[in-house]
């Protein structure tokens, strides 16, 4: 059942990338902006599945349903103010939800699996970026400003796959440190 319920998922984040029209100017440019859009968060969700991790899975669905409720709510706050005016004079456009969504993915895979997987990810989320602003769908800020949003979220959320704390120990008769590994 959770792995018909992952191809579900990563099969309705593919198929939304197609619903976004494109302009014709820069066609080929917000093409693979959308395609990556849904990359990266179905990277997120197939990497944990791979790696058979079951609690990666649900602390990637938690991640991407707080970080677009949140992103959902302010884009209404703010959609009443001046933030909320895109520059091609749309509304809806602080925080960006493009980048609210990859970089969901993105932040998913740096916390849960280290920079090596984030970094990858990441980059593809600033592309995205680049062509949302490019393209006069978002400001520069709106895209900052979700980036830094998922960031948050990411760390609210997501723990370390294999994480090491180091905590210091402090008693009526002794001091020290304790070491908590998770495999």
């Amino acid at each position: 059942m959770r792995r018909v319920c992952c191809v579900v998922i990563a099969a309705v984040v593919l198929c939304s990338a197609s619903l976004t029209p494109a302009s014709a100017a820069s066609h080929h440019e917000v093409l693979a902006g959308d395609v990556l859009l849904a990359v990266v968060p179905a990277a997120a969700i197939g990497i944990a599945f791979y790696k058979d991790d079951v609690e990666g899975e649900k602390q990637w669905l938690r991640n991407m349903v707080a970080n677009q409720a949140l992103t959902s709510v302010l884009r209404l706050g703010f959609n009443q103010t001046g933030l909320g005016e895109r520059p091609n004079g749309h509304p809806y456009g602080f925080p960006s939800g493009h980048i609210a969504f990859a970089g969901a993915g993105a932040s998913f895979l740096q916390e849960r699996y280290g920079w090596s997987y984030g970094v990858p990810a990441w980059l593809a989320t600033g592309y995205i970026a680049y062509v949302r602003v490019d393209n006069n769908k978002h400001h520069w800020y709106d895209v900052v400003a979700a980036a830094g949003l998922a960031y948050g979220v990411g760390k609210l959320f997501v723990t370390p796959e294999n994480a090491t704390h180091v905590a210091p120990v402090i008693g009526p008769e002794f001091i020290g440190l304790r070491l908590q590994r998770s495999w």
